[in-house]
């Protein structure tokens, strides 16, 4: 009844007080029933100079959902946003990091600037919509830098039953952050409010925002501004292409 509501009640203040102590502006992507049912929260994070980015509605994975109905999320999680924050997001990403294969087309044509759910790149590039025309910038992602995989556990519905120690996770998104500065990469780290926003994970995370912050080679960003400047790259358009079975 209560587990995810950790986030928006207690994680969020505590992961707002790490970022303006680190003097860092985040982007969270918020479902438009979280930013109904806990608008003050949103407009918290609004207010401290954040960037609120699309989420879906009720988080709707897209597998098995037709055009119209990824219409329908798309414009309730927008209408969501608006209603409650007073922004349009130009970012998305896509519940469970599920997208389609129309997805950048739609994206576009609701305005969007940028998605961030594909896995397979190490930098931001123009994202095709299929037209021959338009695209979208993608800031790629990774299982490997979410911490569902190291922390999430509701017994009989998400979970190995293994929790992992900050201290472990801590290492493991550190050594990503090395190694990907020194490949001139992008380091995309997902951190939900319910489960990073806990006290011992919030000091491994404050961890790496320190490190982040005191390399004077590493730009932290959000990522409507990474957005920014990726699409001033003008780079060349990937086209997405669904394999022939």
């Amino acid at each position: 009844m209560s587990h995810q509501s950790y986030g928006p009640l207690t994680g969020v203040p505590r992961l707002l007080r790490l970022l303006e102590r680190n003097s860092i502006k985040a982007t969270f992507f918020v479902p438009g029933y979280t930013a109904h049912r806990y608008p003050d929260t949103v407009r918290a994070i609004a207010s401290e100079g954040h960037e609120i980015a699309h989420h879906g509605y009720l988080h709707e994975p897209l597998g098995e959902a037709d055009e119209a109905s990824e219409i329908e999320y798309l414009e309730r999680g927008i209408a969501a946003l608006q209603e409650v924050a007073g922004i349009t997001p130009v970012g998305y990403r896509a519940p469970m990091w599920e997208l389609n294969y129309r997805s950048a087309a739609l994206l576009h044509e609701r305005g969007f600037l940028y998605d961030s759910s594909l896995m397979d790149s190490d930098n931001p590039y123009e994202l095709a919509t299929g037209n021959g025309v338009d695209s979208i910038v993608e800031i790629p992602i990774h299982w490997a830098l979410d911490d569902w995989e190291q922390y999430c556990y509701v017994p009989d519905l998400f979970g190995s039953g293994l929790i992992e120690s900050p201290a472990k996770t801590r290492e493991m998104w550190s050594l990503e952050l090395q190694a990907t500065t020194a490949e001139g990469g992008c380091f995309v780290l997902t951190a939900h409010p319910f489960l990073t926003g806990r006290p011992s994970r919030a000091v491994a995370l404050a961890q790496i925002m320190e490190e982040a912050v005191a390399a004077p080679e590493v730009w932290v960003a959000t990522m409507r501004d990474i957005a920014i400047h990726a699409r001033a790259q003008a780079l060349v358009p990937r086209l997405l292409t669904q394999p022939e079975v």
